[in-house]
């Protein structure tokens, strides 16, 4: 598989929170202002995290909550490849590399509009096992996220990385995290996994992360922190992770859902890497 971090040991990868798509319910019931709103505030974002130097960009539809649980309607999956699109467009071919999250677990879709858009990876919440969530049950395809990439001729273009025991769920698959790992790579194949708090902007432990870390190094795989870090804490979590996914700590005033501040970006990178 290719490796989208490759630029440097340890990955950045900063989120672009797309505002509600069109059809969502706190969309703008014009069409075209809401898909013209989310690609503008996108791109900007996506610019920001660009210029303070981070490694990629995963863009995911925050804004269309509450979530289906699985396969989201295709008037979410074009806006999305608009949007994403736009923001490869932005970056330039020699800018970041670019991910794809279809909120909640809709890997599918992910996995088309990345071909589309030209991304390097995928982010799938729950790509084995089964866990409950405020949109209902969240049950693992591994098998056909896995048949459907190579159907596609995206084996060697897109990477699966998959949440272990994801956030804002409870599993009914094992809890322990080394299996849980185990079942992500070895079973499901995924090319890296993602270790996260109980909730958007929390971070784990470090025990659990060094356990995975340590779980997935053995497998092959790489293992990236995807919720909590912050400009105070990003260099502990780096010299255990391979890299760090960080949205909340870099919007305006530390809002999930305003922009991303650029003071913010910079001081985070520059916490990550003191000696650039």
């Amino acid at each position: 598989m290719p490796d989208p971090f490759a630029r440097c040991k340890k990955t950045l990868v900063g989120v672009v929170h797309l505002a509600p798509l069109p059809g969502a319910p706190l969309a703008p019931s014009d069409p075209l202002v809401a898909l013209d709103a989310a690609r503008r505030a996108g791109v900007a974002d996506a610019r920001a995290l660009a210029e303070a130097g981070f490694d990629a960009v995963i863009v995911e539809n925050l804004g269309d909550r509450p979530y289906r649980a699985d396969a989201v309607p295709p008037e979410t999956v074009a806006a999305m490849t608009v949007v994403a699109g736009a923001i490869r467009a932005a970056l330039g071919d020699d800018g970041p590399a670019l991910g794809i999250n279809v909120l909640r677990n809709d890997a599918r879709a992910a996995l088309g509009i990345a071909l589309a858009t030209g991304a390097s990876f995928i982010r799938v919440n729950v790509h084995t096992g089964v866990a409950a969530a405020d949109q209902g049950m969240l049950v693992g395809r591994a098998d056909e996220t896995m048949r459907l990439r190579r159907a596609l001729g995206a084996d060697g273009r897109v990477a699966v990385l998959a949440d272990v025991l994801v956030k804002h769920a409870r599993t009914l698959s094992p809890d322990d995290v080394e299996t849980a790992t185990e079942d992500a790579i070895d079973r499901g194949l995924a090319d890296g996994v993602i270790v996260t708090g109980a909730t958007t902007g929390r971070s784990p432990d470090l025990e659990r992360v060094e356990r995975v870390a340590a779980t997935a190094r053995r497998l092959g795989a790489r293992a990236i922190v995807g919720s909590g870090a912050t400009a105070e804490t990003v260099a502990v979590l780096l010299g255990i992770a391979d890299g760090v996914i960080v949205g909340s700590s870099l919007k305006r005033e530390g809002d999930l859902r305003a922009p991303i501040d650029p003071a913010r970006a910079a001081a985070f990178v520059a916490a990550a890497r003191p000696s650039s």
